[in-house]
């Protein structure tokens, strides 16, 4: 995400046409300003223990890269359960997910300049000889242009900036000859159509070989994109001018940045989510830090520090006053409504804020960022990773966590500001994740639920191109790197720039002199260094009276209501709204505020949809309240050893496995498979967990029979071939109508393409030992000594061989009509079509475990035990029945709705969000 030093962003004014050596120094001298405060007053982390985290990192990406490289490359990505390639049109449509891909090995490619970060240079050599022989550009497939532009675009010129170092030192690259920038100014003319539009904004996709809008194109009628991805292109389309001295890039991506700015909302100077890319409209008016505006605010400072061009400075600062008096609410970061600024949008965050803290340090605001980062630790610490999405009182809302870099970027950037050895430490959690969780003999596998443990079969470009060049320059001091960090801007996907581009191929304007700036209080344009006596005040450990109030804002305390209150009305003594929790049918008063609101005035407006969004969130908790979480089959036994962990649905009887030990024991086929009468085999099952195929028979009669047999555990895997977690919601096994508490033993259910591993696995090793519970246990002592990563290599390959040979048989289902949640994408890689999938999501879908938090936030701020509010579903299910949902979508309150006729657009949008 952000610059590699503290730069101009700390403080320091840069002049229009300064030497990069100036801006490197500046940014140098910011870091040594605030860094000297702190290794005052904090025991440092040890060089030798630094340097073993600093290897720990090199052979976990040797694991990840080495094992694409052995069975993915050329595909573009890795499969890590499978051990196989994602290539696009072989495997089932992840819809706008896919969009990344085409077909031009995109992890190689994002990881080129990584290899040189980890003092790799003699396999970046080698991956740059397989780029130029193998990668073709003209692939008739239909790419993201964000995507594109950020991961292949800015890997092919990251890897140029790194090559002609290499080369200029002597030793490596001595045959290079731009080739790597000729693929980048190829790639570039590719996407140009794409900005063939009345606005300037591009066309969010584009066909690599046919353009926009030509028949065999099966692109060019879209008519909205997001902020962000209109709004990434500068640093990468800027730097390919410069480079190349071809102008027409950079003054492309100027001009889709000009027309985003004057559409900004005047009053409040937020920008939307979404956008018409023809008229200018905006689509989605809600605002925020997060999914589909992230990199609009990073790209308008970075262009700054690279440019040297005032004006992006302006814009940005005006923005980040706009954030920090309507978005910022410490430590949280709330979307709001373009148009009402005080008016939250939603009561949740996604992941892709956690960038943010390492933005605010470039800009030199170091007090929220320090917030904002220890309020994502402790839900790390909760979750062992950060949830695609979790509410104001830290529930997890999206589950999944596709292996996101943003908090790790934020983590390095604040020990660069701070020098304080905390982030170390946060570093050394992040590595120790990573390997107990998500660590598979094929590489490193996305988390399908951070509540259960369980694997998806995914593991972006971005992880390594992003994640372990942060997490190895965390812990490595400035002789571990082969050249000076300093003298390079990182983009999004941090993907390296030198900062002398800002002296090379000028041709543009410096300043935008068609816009008019909203004047702001002079304090936010401070242009020097942070006085650190301020920022630090005599005291070494500022940064931890900073964070200590929020070491149990997730655990143990209660969290304020979430919902903004008009603090001037509390002054002036004005009585306080109405809210949901508290509203009553029969109470006269009640109903008489009802109709005032959206009529008498704008506050009484406020206040309906105020209302409005509590009804709908206490409405959708009560839904959720009668959910069961989903649960976990980790396979333990060799070859596996714990790592491969698979999302399986619960069953609303036998042992619930949420408030009782586990269930561990090898897994045997029941005869007969259907389970549906006695079995013949029951030596077979006899103190074993029994595999039980779905159909014929209601769930309750197989558990019957084969708890009768002697089983002490069962999985039902359904019939439907090809069907998986991945594309089918979870469904809870229900009863047969019938008294059920003569089973005792648990029963899960796993889809087709899960069960499949399961058996395959039978197949391959014949004994096969698995856990059942409601969340990934920690891998086996025993077994971990034996799967030690310092001496895995062999080991590991052999394992790989033997996963790819039961991953051969594994049927997925073809999901062309379903789309995974759009934030599986990359952080700011949402089309609006993605951002509407994700706002139409129903959180029952990823709906709370209520086992991990006994205590959870009413709307009002009181705590409330879960336990007493959840009741008992006594719906039953056939057997060979469809898909039972997990959650039903909150009614509109159309009664209501008859009588709000102010801002019911914002409501809508709103309900939209939540549902």
């Amino acid at each position: 995400m952000s610059e590699a030093g503290g730069g101009p962003g700390c403080g320091f004014p840069v002049p229009q046409r300064a030497p990069w050596s100036l801006v490197a120094a500046t940014a140098a001298l910011c870091l040594v300003s605030a860094t000297s405060v702190w290794t005052a007053g904090a025991a440092p982390m040890s060089r030798e223990e630094k340097q073993k985290l600093g290897n720990q990192v090199l052979e976990m990406f040797d694991h990840a890269y080495g094992n694409y490289m052995e069975h993915a490359y050329p595909a573009d990505e890795l499969m890590p359960l499978t051990c196989r390639g994602r290539v696009r049109g072989q495997e089932p449509s992840r819809g706008d997910v896919d969009d990344a891909l085409g077909k031009f090995s995109l992890t190689l490619i994002d990881s080129l300049d990584t290899l040189v970060v980890l003092n790799k240079t003699k396999e970046f050599e080698d991956a740059v000889r397989k780029v130029l022989r193998d990668v073709n550009l003209d692939n008739d497939v239909v790419v993201s242009v964000f995507e594109t532009n950020i991961r292949v675009l800015g890997g092919l010129l990251g890897g140029h900036s790194l090559a002609i170092m290499l080369k200029e030192k002597g030793e490596y690259m001595q045959w290079y000859n731009d080739e790597l920038l000729q693929m980048a100014k190829q790639l570039g003319y590719k996407l140009l159509p794409a900005f063939n539009t009345t606005s300037g904004l591009p066309y969010p996709r584009i066909n690599l070989k046919f353009g926009i809008r030509k028949p065999e194109a099966r692109t060019g009628t879209e008519t909205d994109t997001c902020t962000a991805c209109a709004g990434t292109l500068i640093l990468e389309f800027a730097a390919l001018s410069r480079f190349t001295g071809a102008t027409i890039f950079e003054e492309y991506a100027r001009k889709a940045l000009d027309f985003l700015w004057e559409k900004r909302q005047r009053s409040s100077n937020l920008v939307g989510v979404t956008i018409n890319i023809h008229t200018g409209d905006w689509v989605r008016k809600d605002s925020g830090v997060g999914a589909g505006i992230d990199s609009y605010y990073e790209y308008l400072l970075k262009a700054y520090v690279l440019l040297g061009d005032d004006s992006f400075l302006e814009r940005f600062n005006t923005h980040y006053d706009a954030i920090m008096r309507y978005i910022s609410q410490p430590p949280l970061l709330l979307d709001v409504h373009i148009h009402k600024p005080m008016l939250n949008a939603r009561t949740w965050m996604d992941a892709l804020l956690a960038f943010f803290p390492g933005l605010q340090v470039l800009k030199g605001d170091i007090r929220p960022a320090i917030e904002t980062h220890e309020m994502l630790y402790q839900v790390i610490k909760k979750h062992n990773f950060l949830p695609e999405a979790f509410t104001t009182d830290f529930r997890v809302h999206w589950a999944q966590h596709p292996l996101r870099p943003e908090f790790a970027e934020s983590t390095y950037f604040l020990y660069k500001a701070t020098g304080d050895p905390y982030y170390l430490e946060v570093g050394k959690t992040l590595i120790e994740n990573l390997n107990k969780y998500a660590r598979v003999p094929c590489g490193f596998a996305a988390m399908k639920d951070v509540r259960t443990g369980s694997h998806e079969d995914r593991m972006d470009s971005f992880f390594l191109a992003e994640m372990f060049k942060y997490l190895y320059l965390l812990f490595a001091d400035k002789e571990d790197i082969i050249f000076d960090i300093e003298d390079y801007i990182f983009t999004t996907e941090a993907h390296l720039l030198p900062l002398w581009l800002s002296t090379t191929n000028q041709s543009m304007s410096k300043k935008n002199t068609t816009s008019e700036y909203t004047e702001l209080d002079d304090s936010n344009f401070d242009w020097t260094c942070p006085n650190t006596q301020i920022l630090f005040p005599n005291d070494p450990l500022y940064a931890q009276s900073i964070r200590e109030p929020l070491k149990n804002v997730v655990d143990k305390s209660c969290p304020r209501g979430i919902i903004r209150v008009r603090e001037e009305s509390f002054r002036s003594g004005a009585k306080p709204p109405l809210r949901a929790r508290d509203f009553m049918a029969t109470n006269p008063e009640h109903l008489e505020i009802l109709k005032k609101m959206g009529a008498a005035s704008s506050i009484d407006a406020e206040d309906g949809l105020r209302f409005m969004q509590e009804m709908i969130e206490l409405s959708s908790q009560q839904q959720k309240e009668q959910q069961l979480p989903p649960r976990a089959v980790q396979i333990v036994s060799h070859p596996f050893f714990g790592r491969v962990v698979l999302t399986a649905g619960p069953a609303q009887f036998g042992l619930d496995l949420s408030k009782h030990k586990e269930t561990r024991g090898f897994v045997a086929s029941s005869k007969p498979y259907n389970g549906c009468s006695e079995l013949t085999n029951p030596e077979a099952v006899m103190g074993k967990i029994a595999l039980i195929q779905r159909g014929q028979c209601m769930f309750a009669e197989k558990a019957r029979n084969i708890q009768n047999a002697g089983a002490i555990g069962g999985i039902v895997i359904d019939d439907n071939e090809g069907s998986s977690s991945d594309t089918a919601p979870l469904f809870q096994m229900a009863g047969d109508g019938k008294d059920t508490d003569d089973i005792k033993i648990p029963m899960l259910f796993l889809f087709s393409k899960e069960g499949s591993i399961i058996l395959d696995a039978i197949r391959e090793y014949e004994e096969v030992e698995v856990l059942l519970s409601d969340k990934a246990k920690d891998r086996d002592p025993e077994m971990e000594n034996e799967e030690q990563p310092s001496s895995e290599n062999d080991s590991q390959n052999q394992s790989a061989e033997q996963m790819t040979s039961i991953s051969q048989e594994v049927d997925l289902i073809d999901q062309e009509s379903l789309e995974e949640s759009s934030l599986n994408s990359h952080p700011e890689s949402l089309s609006p079509a993605d951002i509407d999938n994700a706002a139409s999501v129903s959180p029952s879908e990823q709906n709370s475990n209520p086992a991990e938090n006994h205590e959870t936030t009413s709307l009002d701020g009181e705590c409330t035990d879960l336990d007493n509010q959840l009741q008992e579903q006594s719906e039953t299910e056939e057997d060979s029945s469809p898909n039972v949902s997990w959650g039903k979508k909150v009614q509109p309150i159309d009664s209501i709705l008859a009588d709000w006729n102010e801002d019911i657009e914002a409501f809508e949008m709103m309900e939209k969000d939540e549902l």
